[in-house]
């Protein structure tokens, strides 16, 4: 079954808990500290791959989660790490979180992106051995792993997409000019999946041509097989648009196709075009010219009008060499754009803080502080201590003093449990 979107929660690996031990070895008195620290968690990683084409595997596998690290041990043992789990997915996927915020975009064979980071092990008390502090009782819990609540979409990276109406004919052209089987017969909505297939140029050259199931009026408002399918047209450099040369009306056919690209969500009607009459087997040459004088009065004077038979592949190869002019010209665009895009520099770690008053006590958030919280032990006195010593050295205490704070109250670091001032 062709699956194209499919909505998946994407869960990391929790870090392991540091260990608080200390040497008890017979002969060995007053044994230093020794806890381990705690392994990391496994990251969710994505691949894209041309051997996936299709969500499929992912409709009854919602729940995507890594392996988490375990804890550290006695004797200076370090927790195992999760193990990584690797996603395959098609080229094409984009993977976009509840906000709509983009996670990735897999457009090349092999890129892989980590879309969920494990959580940090955290240190054992062998870790915290000072000049100062020979003896500490203070370990980290594990931090937990990135969790996001995400959908994967699938939008075919293809060179040339082949639209229409049902029964245009794109199905038999793909056919006629590269090795994919789509099913074919005489009836409509005989395609219910997109089609990939590759023409050869030369020996140097190829096309990646997109069937795209036929379309009906309503169709970027999800009638019949809908947006589910325009989707796919997103990403290709020209549209082949097939129009039945038996149809009563060829105008009709062409604004009916028209309609749908344009008041798609994205205007896919102003990407590059070839408008071919199809199925001329049997008719006069002044019948497909009449076709074609008569498309000329709606098509745009820039937009060329070809005419084709697949079966017998009259006007394919022509077809097939000015379809590849235009999508050497979009390429070249295409790589203009990319080479102007500068680079986006994003800072991993923010030690910015800020302090609020609430009507409980203050709060304070800021993801470095926030870390911190998040491996501290609340139930560990030496551990909130540490906490309390962090917080001062960030300048975070003598700004609660400056906002007044008052002894009992609480501090609360964005969630996480509440430390009396």
């Amino acid at each position: 079954m062709f699956v194209d979107k499919v909505a998946v929660t994407i869960q990391a690996g929790d870090g392991g808990d540091g260990r608080v031990n200390f040497r008890k070895e017979k002969f060995i008195d007053r044994g230093g500290p020794d806890g381990g620290d705690g392994g990391n968690g496994g990251s969710i990683i994505f691949t894209a791959s041309w051997n996936q084409n299709t969500l499929a595997n992912f409709r009854y596998q919602r729940l995507l989660k890594a392996a988490d690290g375990q804890p550290g041990d006695k004797q200076k043992k370090h927790g195992r790490n999760g193990q990584d789990m690797m996603i395959t997915v098609p080229v094409g996927t984009i993977i976009t979180d509840v906000e709509g915020k983009l996670l990735a975009d897999l457009t090349e064979d092999g890129q892989q992106v980590v879309i969920a980071k494990g959580g940090r092990g955290g240190f054992g008390n062998a870790h915290f051995i000072s000049s100062v502090r020979q003896a500490p009782r203070v370990a980290e819990k594990g931090e937990k792993g990135e969790m996001h609540e995400a959908t994967m979409e699938l939008k075919m990276i293809a060179d040339v997409g082949l639209i229409g109406l049902p029964n245009a004919g794109k199905s038999t052209l793909l056919a006629s000019i590269s090795h994919a089987k789509p099913e074919i017969a005489d009836y409509p909505f005989t395609t219910i999946r997109p089609n990939l297939g590759v023409v050869d140029i030369d020996r140097n050259n190829s096309l990646l041509v997109a069937d795209i199931p036929g379309l009906i009026e309503g169709a970027s408002e999800g009638k019949g097989l809908g947006d589910e399918f325009l989707r796919h047209v997103e990403r290709t450099s020209a549209l082949a648009h097939l129009i039945d040369s038996y149809s009563d009306d060829v105008t009709a056919d062409y604004k009916t196709i028209q309609k749908e690209l344009k008041t798609y969500s994205v205007d896919l009607s102003k990407r590059p075009q070839i408008v071919v009459l199809s199925k001329i087997d049997g008719l006069d040459d002044e019948i497909i010219n009449s076709n074609i004088e008569i498309l000329k009065k709606v098509v745009p004077k820039k937009t060329q009008i070809m005419a084709i038979s697949a079966p017998s592949h009259k006007g394919v190869k022509e077809l097939i060499f000015e379809i590849q002019k235009i999508v050497v010209k979009e390429r070249s665009k295409q790589a203009k754009k990319v080479a102007k895009v500068l680079p986006v520099i994003r800072l991993e770690q923010d030690d910015s803080w800020r302090v609020a008053k609430d009507t409980k006590g203050f709060t304070v958030s800021g993801n470095k502080i926030e870390r911190f919280a998040a491996r501290t032990d609340f139930a560990n006195a030496h551990a909130v201590a540490r906490l309390r010593d962090i917080l001062k050295k960030m300048g975070i205490m003598k700004e609660l003093q400056k906002k007044g704070i008052e002894p009992g109250q609480p501090i609360t670091i964005n969630g996480y449990e509440s430390i009396e001032y």
